[in-house]
């Protein structure tokens, strides 16, 4: 239906969503049973960055070379 409302002349026949709020996602991890293959989806909060298993970050710790 709109791919017909959109061919021929006219331009943009509807509206472009262009007022997106927010900039971070929900972080869902999805957990598999290693024996049953069952799959749970566990929801962490908002964040910009995400990194599983990464270094930890230390405070007052010299940088190495």
């Amino acid at each position: 239906r709109y791919d017909r409302k959109q061919s021929g002349f006219g331009g943009q026949t509807k509206v472009i969503f262009r007022k997106k709020a927010k900039i971070t996602r929900k972080i869902v991890l999805r957990l598999e049973c290693t024996e049953c293959k069952y799959r749970k989806q566990l929801a962490i909060k908002r964040c910009k960055h995400f990194e599983l298993g990464g270094e930890k970050k230390r405070k007052g710790q010299m940088i190495m070379f």
